[in-house]
């Protein structure tokens, strides 16, 4: 974890423009915070992804365009997916889901596999609870449901699956506007 950590301590001095570490949140009660302010709108993922089967044991590490690594996955297990953004404006970063989830997500492919197991997939459009961090909410990091550190900086939103507060997570602010749909603003 030390390596991991360091790693982590980096990314966060990167992304604050400084040396020092950011404040870690609870960003459920972050999120409470935000509905309590009437910051908290409605949001669903329309934009197609692409998908291939994950090999079990791969690590999936997020990379967004001009910010370097976001996240870094578990191990994968069997049935789980390796999905890509189509979003250049952030490299068309990859991350990993679970096979418990993928399925509700993203549904049934829309054609053939290309020459590298890619599909197109078109996210089921489940409506997400989101707020966009603030200036004065600042830069901050919290642990995401996969157990790895997340850095947030303002501009960010912040997503939460309705009915189960802990499946919370940063999208970042050109992949949430590349990828989501406001349905309704606070």
């Amino acid at each position: 974890m030390v390596g991991g950590l360091t790693i982590w301590l980096a990314v966060a001095a990167r992304v604050a423009g400084a040396e020092t570490t950011l404040p870690t949140k609870d960003v459920v009660a972050q999120f409470g915070e935000a509905v309590a302010q009437h910051r908290v709108g409605i949001a669903r993922k329309t934009k197609p992804v692409d998908a291939r089967p994950a090999k079990p044991g791969e690590i999936v590490v997020t990379v967004i365009k001009g910010e370097g690594v976001e996240t870094r996955s578990k191990s994968a297990e069997p049935g789980d997916w390796v999905v890509r953004n189509r979003c250049p404006a952030t490299g068309n970063e990859r991350y990993l889901v679970k096979a418990a989830k993928f399925p509700s997500r993203y549904g049934e492919p829309q054609g053939p596999a290309d020459a590298e197991g890619w599909r197109e997939f078109r996210p089921q459009g489940t409506d997400m609870r989101y707020f966009i961090v603030t200036g004065a909410d600042g830069a901050f990091s919290f642990t995401a449901p996969w157990g790895e550190a997340m850095v947030v900086k303002p501009g960010d939103a912040i997503v939460q699956t309705p009915g189960d507060e802990n499946d919370t997570y940063r999208v970042a602010a050109d992949s949430f506007a590349c990828t989501y749909e406001i349905v309704q603003h606070p």
